[in-house]
């Protein structure tokens, strides 16, 4: 479990494609990485390969996450999002996030506020209904509040996001290019509340 609380910016190093799978290593400040240990990499939860005290963490991403996230299209010198998994005593500083994507969202844009930037992203329209206004939403795996919702059309619909300098200077939303796609996950206690909603 992570809780979408941008730890380090990694860098793509290595990039070895399977014909099913992907084998990537990632250059970090990221220390004694435990064999077996999950991290979450643009909000997508990876294992580990191997410890490392020091230097390029090596990952295996499967054909089925390949398929349902934007792994696939990273490139060597990309910068991507790390998070390890969190303690029994890590404060909880963002929102209960499993690294289980359900969908790409595509980057719109933005606009500057004072210091902070307004962006723009559009979703699945089968994903607005775990979404509320002030509610949390993982992108890349970084938690997020929700200020605007717009109205689906065409199977997609647009949310508004206010990020402050820090996050954006702290995570790759800086990066992002219009049109560029991110991994999105929705809060899953909407899920589990709309699950007990049909079995009662």
């Amino acid at each position: 479990m992570f809780s979408g609380i941008i730890e380090s910016l990694g860098r793509v190093v290595g990039l070895d494609h399977q014909p099913h799978s992907l084998v990537l290593d990632i250059e970090s400040d990221l220390t004694n990485v435990a064999e077996g240990e999950s991290i979450a990499l643009n909000g997508v939860c990876l294992t580990a390969l191997a410890a490392v005290e020091a230097g390029p963490v090596r990952f295996f991403v499967s054909a089925e996450t390949l398929g349902c996230t934007t792994l696939g299209a990273l490139a060597l010198g990309c910068r991507v999002n790390l998070e390890r998994a969190v303690t029994p005593s890590t404060r909880l500083s963002g929102h209960i996030v499993q690294g289980h994507v359900d969908a790409m969202a595509r980057y719109k844009g933005h606009t500057t506020e004072g210091e902070g930037r307004r962006v723009v992203f559009e979703v699945p329209a089968s994903l607005r209904r775990y979404m509320v206004e002030k509610g949390s939403v993982a992108l890349d795996g970084i938690s997020l509040t929700l200020n605007t919702l717009g109205e689906e059309q065409d199977g997609v619909f647009e949310i508004g996001l206010m990020i402050i300098p820090h996050t954006w200077t702290h995570t790759t939303l800086g990066t992002l290019s219009n049109g560029e796609s991110v991994n999105v996950e929705v809060d899953v206690i909407a899920k589990y509340v709309e699950a007990q909603c049909r079995t009662k």
